[in-house]
């Protein structure tokens, strides 16, 4: 049965450990990120990080019920951080490109630790956070509760999708990186035009492009299919001679409310 986790204001430790630090959960977290980054996701144990610490390991399960709400923790700091070098006021598209831009960046800066939590809901409040502005962005942006939530799911599983896919390769060995990347002019580029017409007519392009993540591009498709349907919904709205269209009327001569976004 997991341990019951003690209030951060009645675990903290009176003296500092070992380290010198005095334990709380943001200072567990930052170092889980060290531990992460010069240990690998399968390094991460309570002995390690009781290690690097000063402290025993035991210690750790006054601030979280297990390793697994640890991994939680650490999902939620990748996502504040993000949120906190964030600032909006540029309209909804700017804000949402520069948003997502900062979440994949966040993420990219610890590789190792966002390949162990990218695909987790911690429910914490960073981010909860994220999640709200997101959706504040897309409902602020004109589109009805339903359209908005079916592209905030595309956005944050996009964003978290390409930070697992691209942070797997930064854990990779510099070694077995390099040769992946190295992959498209040792190999493709060679390729004979007679077999492969199509890759030996890209193949310089290929080489370029294939390094570096294709995230951006990704992102400014889906931005511009929200933005075509906000202009759809904006014609719908002024009729088809450009003046706005009237409302059916509903029962008792209400206006009936129309769900112009298709599908869950």
């Amino acid at each position: 049965m997991p341990k019951k986790v003690v209030p951060e204001e009645a675990r903290r430790r009176r003296r500092p450990t070992r380290q010198g630090a005095v334990l709380s959960e943001t200072v567990i977290v930052r170092t889980a990120l060290r531990v992460l980054r010069e240990h690998g996701t399968a390094g991460l144990t309570a002995r390690r990080l009781g290690a690097a610490l000063g402290a025993d390991p035991s210690t750790l399960y006054r601030y979280f019920t297990g390793m697994d709400d640890l991994a939680r923790a650490v999902g939620n700091e990748l996502m504040g951080r993000a949120l906190d070098g964030w600032t909006g006021g540029r309209g909804w598209r700017a804000d949402l490109r520069s948003l997502g831009l900062a979440l994949h960046s966040s993420y990219l800066a610890h590789p190792q630790a966002a390949v162990l939590t990218a695909s987790r809901v911690s429910g914490r409040p960073r981010e909860i956070a994220v999640d709200e502005a997101v959706l504040g962005l897309l409902r602020g942006a004109g589109l009805p509760d339903r359209a908005a939530v079916r592209f905030y799911h595309a956005f944050i599983d996009l964003t978290l999708a390409f930070a697992a896919l691209d942070a797997g390769a930064l854990a990779l060995p510099e070694e077995a990186r390099r040769a992946d990347e190295n992959m498209w002019a040792s190999t493709y580029a060679r390729l004979p035009a007679a077999s492969h017409p199509n890759i030996a007519a890209t193949a310089d392009r290929l080489a370029a492009r294939m390094p570096h993540s294709a995230y951006p591009v990704v992102l400014d498709t889906l931005l511009d299919g929200i933005a075509a349907e906000l202009a759809a919904s904006a014609q719908l709205d002024r009729g088809t001679d450009g003046r706005p269209a009237q409302p059916d009327q509903g029962m008792a001569g209400r206006p009936a409310q129309v769900e112009r976004d298709s599908g869950p």
